[in-house]
């Protein structure tokens, strides 16, 4: 990428916190951020202190690139200072709230939890899982899906959780990448009024061959699906509820592998990112605190599953080490209605919402008379996660969620970081829609060209304009410490850019006021007639047209721009397709950030295709546009979709 990567979007509304907000917030001097990037080393430790350590840590940090240690001969167990110390204080607190699909509730509290986590660590060492041995979770989004992960944690094993939707062959390449030693499912689990068959997939994975895995431990969840009999499949019922209460949690050294979790690489398998204990339990334990404001009385909705990254950190880890209570739900947001999860938010209460753009703009698509006619004001903070927010979709949250009261923290950070890096602060920051806004406090970004070069932006009141490739200048707690058996891989693909600095590999610029605005992947970069644009811009001012709902760009090969932009674009419900609608939202593009980034084709269509966690995937648009084969769709939510567009688009072309 020889030419700098344009930043032509200009946002100059501004959001700060309420008065009263600022008073009862658990970070509100700005000179946290000075105090924290005067001496990183110390800020992470202090919080490091505030959890339960069976023996203290010596030096803070040794690290040379790609290798970082963090909180060197301390131990301590992430299951302890996530259930233990708070059913010791308080064991009759709510930790999880959990609603099914299909309606049934179930409140677990701090002192169930500590039983239920530790009937199942005993179970899986009757397996014979001992510490440093793998467990892969493959459940539904059920309490029994946390409590494995930090059953696991308590006896020493590493977990690899994947998502329950998930195929067969997903589900055996992970096991086997990982050589686990358990699979834990269950016989199915609630999705748009299904039942998804997670032991049938399971039992098609074992039978594809898992020679590592010497037992499967199944939860009844669905009702009426047998459990093979037998030494190798386990009813969680019988073998689980016989278990004792007494599981000692094992120390574990700080650096001791906690978890492995798969995402998708450009190429080839997917990539196992390994967190270790201390310094990602440390950070996700700060982000928690700070970024979301969290109070002991909060009840945290994160919207995600604990198949993802964000679940792990923001359902799990984060809250559960701050003695929070968190809401989890099982099915989908339109099942019933489309009003799911408001009516989840008016039913218990929820304080915080923690969700993605993707959801935001589907509820903006589907109206907002369906959170307007219910009670959100429980609400008092609001987050967004996945990707960066447009302007747009932020300001309608803000509204139509928030009621205008509700602070909103656009948090950037990947399943390689482990934990927020660059966010608001909710009592301190003024936000400018659209913008992540602020490294966190002891996170050291820059922004470098294509030759390395380029300012440091470390917190508030930079006075530098800059926009190029967005790099970690210096080791944080919860960095991923690897790729699992693949040492090669994760140099290559993180550190090799920039020598000593991690590539994030995504494009970002700041504003005048020092403010960090996320461009997407560098893989979703368009370099159109000697420009670099990026998709997410084009697709914010789409997005602002008051006709369209959703909107995907990407760049096909073009004989004299090089690249041509290509516009996948949902109408709003009530708008009726016409030429001449076409023709105006592709000026109001060109109107809102530059006649080079109008569109040159654009294709309305009904869905656009994602998976399973909701991002939209680009390069499958890409194929369809350059009129190549369809590449690995095996993560989609509906497949159905990119054929259906592939047709629509091949019909038009033709």
């Amino acid at each position: 990428m020889s030419q700098p990567i344009e930043n032509l979007l200009h946002e100059n509304r501004n959001f700060p916190p309420a008065a009263d907000f600022v008073a009862q917030a658990n970070a509100s001097d700005p000179a946290i951020y000075a105090e924290a990037d005067a001496d990183y080393e110390a800020w992470w430790a202090k919080w490091a202190r505030e959890l339960h350590w069976f023996e203290p840590f010596g030096a803070v940090c040794e690290f040379e690139a790609p290798n970082a240690k963090w909180f060197l001969g301390g131990k301590l167990n992430a299951a302890y200072n996530c259930i233990d110390r708070h059913a010791e204080a308080n064991p009759d607190k709510v930790a999880i709230i959990w609603e099914g699909e299909p309606g049934d509730v179930r409140h677990v509290t701090y002192g169930e939890l500590k039983d239920e986590v530790s009937r199942l660590g005993n179970a899986l060492k009757q397996l014979g899982v001992q510490k440093g041995d793998r467990v892969c979770i493959y459940l539904p989004m059920v309490p029994e899906l946390p409590m494995a992960m930090l059953a696991c944690a308590r006896i020493g094993a590493a977990h690899t959780v994947v998502f329950g939707g998930f195929s067969a062959e997903s589900l055996q390449e992970r096991t086997n990448d990982a050589e686990a030693k358990v699979i834990i499912t269950a016989d199915g689990g609630w999705r748009r009024g299904k039942v998804v068959p997670l032991l049938q997939i399971t039992e098609e994975a074992v039978s594809k061959g898992c020679p590592t895995v010497q037992s499967v431990v199944v939860l009844n969840r669905a009702g009426d699906y047998p459990i093979p009999t037998g030494s190798f499949y386990h009813a969680w019922s019988e073998l689980v509820a016989s278990q004792a209460t007494d599981c000692p949690c094992e120390p574990m050294d700080s650096e001791d592998m906690l978890f492995i979790l798969y995402t998708s690489g450009s190429t080839g398998k997917p990539k196992g990112i390994v967190h270790t204990t201390g310094g990602y339990l440390t950070q996700t334990y700060a982000t928690t605190k700070l970024t979301f404001d969290l109070k002991p009385d909060d009840i945290f909705f994160c919207t995600a599953d604990c198949g993802w990254v964000t679940g792990h950190s923001y359902i799990t880890y984060g809250p559960l080490a701050n003695g929070g209570t968190v809401l989890m739900y099982e099915g989908a947001p339109d099942t019933p209605n489309k009003d799911r999860f408001w009516r989840l938010i008016e039913r218990h209460k929820a304080t915080i919402l923690y969700t993605a753009p993707t959801a935001i703009r589907t509820f903006m698509k589907w109206g907002e008379h369906f959170p307007a006619d219910c009670d959100l004001s429980s609400l008092r903070l609001l987050g967004s996660v996945g990707e960066p927010i447009n302007p747009e979709a932020w300001v309608w949250y803000h509204e139509h969620i928030g009621h205008g009261k509700c602070p909103i923290v656009d948090t950037w950070w990947q399943t390689e970081t482990g934990a927020h890096m660059v966010t608001p602060l909710p009592g301190i920051t003024a936000n400018k829609p659209g913008s992540a806004t602020h490294p966190f406090p002891g996170i050291a970004i820059s922004i470098l060209d294509e030759q390395g070069e380029g300012p440091v932006v470390t917190g508030p009141g930079s006075e530098t304009t800059a926009s190029g490739f967005l790099v970690i200048d210096r080791p944080w707690p919860s960095m991923t410490r690897g790729i699992y058996n693949d040492p090669e891989r994760f140099q290559a693909t993180y550190w090799s850019k920039f020598p000593g600095k991690y590539f994030a590999g995504d494009g970002v610029a700041v504003d005048d006021d020092g403010f960090l605005w996320l461009l997407g992947r560098v893989d979703d970069i368009m370099l159109v007639a000697g420009h670099n644009i990026s998709t997410m811009e084009v697709e914010s001012a789409l997005v602002d047209h008051h006709a369209v709902a959703e909107a995907a760009v990407i760049g096909r090969t073009h004989d004299l721009k090089g690249q041509a932009i290509a516009a996948f674009v949902i109408l709003k419900s009530e708008v009726t397709e016409t030429p001449a609608l076409v023709d105006e939202i592709r000026r109001h593009v060109a109107e809102k950030i530059g006649p080079i980034a109008r569109p040159d084709d654009m294709y309305l269509c009904g869905e656009l295709p994602k998976t399973r966690s909701g991002k939209i995937m680009r390069r499958l648009l890409r194929d369809i546009a350059e009129g190549r084969a369809l590449g690995d769709t095996t993560t989609l939510a509906d497949p159905s979709v990119v054929a259906t567009l592939k047709l629509q688009y091949e019909e038009k072309e033709g």
